[in-house]
């Protein structure tokens, strides 16, 4: 196993116990709970397997024969094109109509009468299953002692009695009746029946446990549905024809008194009509048209106005022969001509200025020329700019006038339309009647052709027939779903184990779960008969229930106390040795060791864990005492075997002459100080933590390397506490898989006098078979067995040998 280091600063001054908050899922941890629990998983498959095949064998089988039935509205649409609002019967909710009617009451007995299904006794009275008739008979035993309960109900006796006084023929009628009554029930609750996917198939079915039984019935269902949907289809045509001709004659008479109302309200409001348009609005399109026209003109003489009426504005500047007319207009021959011989001229001048000055006379006659040009200019298009504005003011008279005229004409035209509003009205109305008058028409001619050949809109398409093999109970399903649930259940039994798991297991335990340092495993010592309880033999002696006489408990007791002894190369031994190390280690500046033995329960095998660590250290060479400190239970004094008559109470009364109560372990040199209290001693507290005990420990110190003091338990009393100041360090132990791990938090880790005083925790009576499923993978604990090559003594096989055997007979003589 791998045992822990030991740093010099840390005993008094323990770490604290690690959180695993910051995971938020372990899986590592979920994987060794899993396994941890295949036994029980296992076990809950195999059982739920086994009542799986149980329910198998008595269960009779039952048997299902189908029919596929087609819903084919090809066949007929008489009812359908008489529906005003018509109802596709590829709907969802047409389907399911014709499924409620194939589950119908009214279908199944027709059902019965026609196979005579209530005189039928292996239809009434069919095989059930262990399970079923299990549960009639809980209901049978709940409805037996109700009715010893609960008085008798005058109404039933009334009934009851009445029935009593018919005669034969009346009670065979009312029990047929009933019978038949419980058939159709039957047939009810047996019937399969249920869509194909999206289609229009409907399959029909019916579960027996008679096939032939199965595929009459089935056929017999099939048979009165179509004779159902043929009969109904009959006299949805009948009811159709008669109502049709009622109402066609209603129909006639509106329409024509319509026809008659739009001829009437036509010519009192002068709605005349030329092509299929009133008057009114031809006039009105045409005035529209020209204004539009007028509008574009107007808009387009206005725009040549303004941009000659900005050419004029610009005619004054010096580069006016650079003035270009705007696009698409016309500005005459004359204007091109005048500004070409001012172009031509600007450029004389300006060569000769360029050569012969401002001042030469030619150049000044160029000038008074080019004025003159340019006075010409601007005449021209001063003239040009007014013959548009007149051509303007023309466009917008004509538009003026149109305006109105259109004005006009809707004025007349709106009155026309808020007219026609209710000719259009009366129009359509006339026309509705008058196509609702034709359709009803050929509807009433194709139903009396129809009337006298209805046609059922449902077809079979497949037949129904016995069925070759059974179809419940399925075996593959039910040891399938079997199998899942015991797996199912097994894993919830296993989560509920796991669930309950408050106990230390590993060292990583301890170490996250209480700060302290783990100081290795103790595996179980399984004694003959010694944990077993005890019985009376034969003979009259009392035996253990291993068969052995009770005299050899005290022995397997002593063997217990030494087997670091006997077997010194066993795992037990090395656990020892890590905790002598880890008391070496942290109190190496003490010359005298005191250590204390603690639990938190009873019964955890802190007195054997006591003696085997001072046996280890006695046959190491030290010098070693061992003392009884519980004395309110003197356990190891009496699993020692050890009669005295003065023991740790007298040398605390008595400090001077203490060493008079010592007994030797003449083979190891141990030295031990008994627990011998006579009759009931309540203060044990103050007798551990007084003066004169301070003295005995304080004396021992001078003549021992250790004293181990065996201690009570930290958790029913507090003498250990009392005890904390004369010792240098504790070492607690702790029962594997059977202390709490929050007790032992509470009882030693919250208590500062002796968490600062905790030396590490041994896991005592481990089971090494199952320390492998707790032990995290890579763990020290998975490698249980490899280990085993380093350690060549069995305890057990060390104890029970014919050397210890030996060994412990002369030391119960000795003592």
């Amino acid at each position: 196993m791998t045992y822990p280091t030991f740093p010099l600063d840390n005993r008094m001054n323990p770490k604290q116990p690690e959180s695993g908050g910051n995971e938020f899922i372990d899986v590592e941890n979920l994987l060794r709970m899993a396994l941890r629990q295949t036994k029980v998983v296992a076990v809950s498959a195999v059982i739920a397997l086994l009542l799986g095949i149980v329910y198998l064998q008595t269960t009779p089988p039952t048997y299902v024969a189908t029919s596929r039935i087609l819903v084919d509205e090809n066949l007929s649409k008489v009812i359908d094109e008489v529906s005003p609002i018509a109802s596709s019967m590829q709907t969802e909710a047409a389907m399911l109509s014709q499924i409620e009617v194939l589950r119908s009451a009214r279908l199944a007995a027709v059902v019965a009468d026609k196979l005579n299904l209530h005189r039928n006794e292996d239809f009434m009275s069919p095989p059930t299953s262990l399970v079923q008739r299990t549960i009639g008979q809980v209901r049978m035993s709940l409805s037996y002692m109700l009715s010893l309960v609960r008085p008798a109900d005058p109404a039933t006796q009334a009934r009851r009695q009445e029935f009593e006084e018919l005669d034969e023929a009346t009670r065979d009628a009312l029990m047929s009746s009933s019978r038949r009554r419980a058939a159709v029930g039957r047939l009810q609750a047996n019937l399969l029946a249920q869509r194909v996917g999206r289609s229009l198939v409907i399959v029909i079915g019916f579960q027996s446990h008679d096939p032939n039984l199965a595929a009459a019935i089935t056929r017999a269902y099939a048979e009165a549905y179509l004779g159902d949907q043929l009969n109904a289809s009959f006299e949805a045509t009948e009811q159709a024809a008669v109502w049709l001709e009622g109402r066609l004659t209603e129909l006639r008479e509106s329409s024509q008194a319509a026809a008659l109302e739009v001829e009437r309200y036509r010519a009192e409001n002068g709605l005349a009509e030329t092509q299929g348009q009133l008057v009114s609005e031809q006039q009105l399109s045409e005035l529209s048209a020209q204004l539009i026209s007028a509008q574009a003109d107007a808009a387009r003489a206005l725009a040549r106005f303004e941009q000659f009426e900005v050419m004029t504005s610009a005619a004054s500047s010096p580069d006016i022969s650079q003035m270009v007319a705007p696009v698409g207009v016309e500005v005459g021959p004359a204007f091109g001509e005048l500004r070409t011989r001012h172009q031509n001229l600007s450029r004389r001048k300006a060569d000769i200025e360029a050569n012969f000055g401002a001042e030469h006379p030619q150049a000044v006659a160029l000038g008074r020329e080019i004025a003159q040009i340019t006075r010409l200019m601007v005449e021209e298009i001063a003239q040009i700019t007014e013959s548009y504005r007149n051509e303007y003011r023309v466009a917008l008279a004509r538009e003026r006038t149109l305006r109105q005229s259109v004005a006009d004409a809707t004025g007349r035209s709106a009155q026309a339309n808020q007219s026609q509003v209710r000719l259009r009205e009366l129009e359509q109305q006339a026309t509705a009647l008058r196509a609702l008058y034709q359709s009803f028409l050929d509807r009433y001619e194709q139903t009396t052709q129809q009337q006298s050949f209805p046609v059922a809109k449902v077809r079979v398409i497949s037949e129904a027939t016995p069925p070759g093999g059974a179809s419940s109970p399925r075996s593959i399903m039910v040891l399938g779903l079997s199998l899942v649930l015991g797996l199912m259940m097994g894993g919830a039994l296993g989560a509920l184990n796991e669930f309950n798991e408050r106990f230390f297991r590993v060292g990583k335990d301890v170490s996250e779960g209480l700060g302290f340092r783990f100081l290795g495993y103790l595996p179980l010592l399984s004694a003959h008969g010694a944990k077993h309880g005890k019985k009376r033999g034969k003979d009259g002696r009392t035996y253990l229930a291993g068969d052995e006489p009770l005299a050899l408990a005290a022995t397997d007791h002593r063997r217990r106390m030494r087997v670091s002894v006997d077997a010194p190369l066993s795992m037990f031994a090395e656990t020892f040795r890590s905790a002598k190390i880890a008391c070496d280690v942290v109190l190496q500046a003490n010359s005298s060791k005191v250590i204390g033995m603690i639990s938190v329960l009873p019964g955890e095998g802190k007195s054997t864990v006591a003696a085997n660590l001072a046996e280890l250290l006695a046959a190491s060479g030290a010098r070693t005492l061992l003392i009884d400190g519980d004395l309110r239970n003197p356990g190891l004094t009496r699993h020692l075997g050890i009669q005295v008559q003065t023991g740790v109470i007298d040398a605390v009364v008595n400090p001077d002459n203490w060493r008079s109560a010592i007994k030797y372990n003449r083979q190891t040199g141990l030295a031990i100080l008994p627990g011998l209290v006579r009759g009931r001693f309540s203060h044990t507290s103050e007798a551990l933590s007084s003066a004169g005990m301070r003295r005995l420990i304080e004396d021992a110190r001078t003549s021992f390397d250790y004293v181990i003091v065996d201690l009570p338990p930290v958790g029913p009393v507090v003498d250990a506490k009392a005890f904390s100041p004369l010792v240098d360090g504790f070492i607690a132990v702790v029962e594997w898989g059977k202390t709490p791990r929050a007790i032992v938090h509470s009882a030693i880790r919250n208590e500062p006098l002796i968490a600062s005083k905790v030396l590490g925790v041994v896991l005592n009576k481990v089971r090494l078979d199952k320390l492998p499923r707790y032990g995290s993978f890579g763990g020290s604990e998975q490698f249980i067995k490899r280990y085993s090559s380093y350690y060549l003594d069995d305890p057990e096989q060390q104890a029970s040998s014919g050397k210890a055997q030996a060994r412990a007979k002369t030391e119960t003589e000795r003592a």
